[in-house]
């Protein structure tokens, strides 16, 4: 009876004080979860069983406008059904009163007659987790010129029965991290369909164009051995890698570049429409069997696919989707989850304010390469910036358009949310059936 009456006053104790300089917070008493220590002094909030319960320990940090710092923790759950959104930190720069900030620059499209937008927070992304269940959630950050401070939460929220161990929380100042910029580029060309060989030949010196302006990424158009060419899928498909492959392989490598384009893949009984990307080294990287088949494909006996894979480049994380891909919202949702920060994407034709929409979205660069005439009012071939704009275009055939962007740059709509595309993993709404 003692010993309980010991912890029970310890836990009151607890719920009113600081525990090592981190206050105990809650937007209202009612909705105030447990807060304890554990185990090599890890910070503890945990949740009964009651629906929308949501705490975090605060600290704020002095911090030098415009200098960047480093943010780092460990945590641990248990009983969490989606940790994206109960388990996540948040990061407020302030002044030296307590207020919101407003950030250096205007974004792209602001109107000039409104106040610049606020700071608004930053949310640390989830990294690895090693075989203790420990997670390291954090990121770096540059501190508004306004800010003198900042304020870090670190939050259980909406979590019945759940758990959280925060441990060794660190703000440090640290230096810039490089810029990655990335040339990516788009081809618009319309095969002449004389042959498979022939219709990936009349490429060669588009993608020595692109090369001669430093493209990075060149994108090619859908099904590109057999466009035009007079001949079923099944008697053009060819296996990974295969002539076709090869043949683009050899390309990028002459001209140190990467190439994705989309074919019919051949896997035994199977054919996929498969987009493919291929590397600068002339070594196949990786390929995307397109999951969303139009009604034309499907009853042609085209297989769909059912991964988003995401590869790894020597300029950052690129995924691919193909053409009826991009009137769906999930494709590109699913590579963005994944971590795609450039979508190539080969499409035949496509509403292009979708194309406008999957980039803006998700908060990705996407680059389309399509067989449409510009002036048809449909599909363009385009550089799409996380905004959702076309920010260079190929308006005539047989030209290259090519577009310089930092993948590390934050986006800041006119109306500003904050950094949108670190946002969506933490807000975006749950799905059915899903962990």
């Amino acid at each position: 009876m003692k010993t309980a009456l010991l912890l029970l006053q310890l836990t009151v104790s607890l719920q009113a004080a600081d525990i090592q300089g981190w206050s105990l917070e809650s937007a209202r008493e009612e909705i105030r979860p447990q807060f304890t220590t554990g185990e090599q002094g890890s910070l503890v909030i945990t949740h009964d069983q009651r629906e929308g319960l949501d705490g975090w320990f605060q600290k704020s940090f002095p911090v030098n406008g415009g200098d960047f710092y480093q943010f780092q923790v460990k945590r641990k759950i248990s009983g969490v059904q989606r940790p994206r959104q109960s388990c996540l930190v948040r990061i407020a720069w302030q002044d030296a009163n307590g207020k919101m900030v407003s950030i250096d620059t205007p974004p792209p499209g602001a109107d000039p007659k409104l106040p610049v937008p606020s700071a608004e927070p930053e949310y640390p992304n989830d990294g690895l987790t090693d075989g203790q269940g420990w997670t390291t959630v954090g990121g770096i950050y540059k501190s508004p010129s306004k800010a003198a401070r900042v304020v870090v939460e670190m939050h259980l929220q909406w979590a019945p029965g759940g758990r959280v161990e925060w441990k060794s929380p660190e703000w440090v100042q640290t230096v810039a991290p490089p810029e990655r910029t990335v040339r990516l580029a788009t081809i618009h060309h319309k095969p002449g369909g004389k042959s498979p060989q022939k219709n990936c030949e009349e490429y060669a010196q588009l993608i020595a164009e692109a090369a001669k302006q430093h493209a990075d990424l060149v994108v090619l158009g859908e099904t590109v051995p057999s466009a035009n060419v007079k001949a079923k899928p099944e008697e053009t498909a060819e296996p990974i890698p295969g002539p076709s492959t090869e043949y683009f392989q050899a390309q990028a490598k002459q001209h140190h570049l990467h190439i994705v384009l989309s074919l019919y893949e051949r896997d035994a009984h199977l054919i996929y429409n498969t987009a493919v990307l291929l590397g600068p080294d002339g070594k196949l990287i990786g390929k995307y069997r397109k999951v969303s088949l139009p009604p034309g494909e499907a009853a042609k006996g085209i297989a769909p696919g059912k991964d988003y894979p995401v590869f790894d480049t020597t300029f950052g994380k690129v995924g691919m989707m193909v053409c009826y891909d991009g009137f769906f919202p999930e494709v590109a949702r699913e590579l963005t989850k994944n971590g795609a920060e450039v979508i190539a994407w080969p499409v035949w034709g496509c509403n292009p304010k979708l194309a406008e929409a999957r980039a803006c979205e998700n908060h990705v660069y996407l680059v389309s390469s399509t067989f449409m005439n510009h002036d048809a009012g449909w599909m363009i071939s385009a550089v799409y910036d996380h905004g959702g704009r076309p920010i260079a275009q190929s308006n005539t055939w047989d030209t290259v358009a090519v577009a310089e962007v930092k993948l590390n740059q934050p986006y800041y709509g006119p109306y500003n949310l904050g950094d949108f595309r670190s946002m969506v993993p933490r807000h975006r709404p749950p799905v059915p059936a899903e962990k």
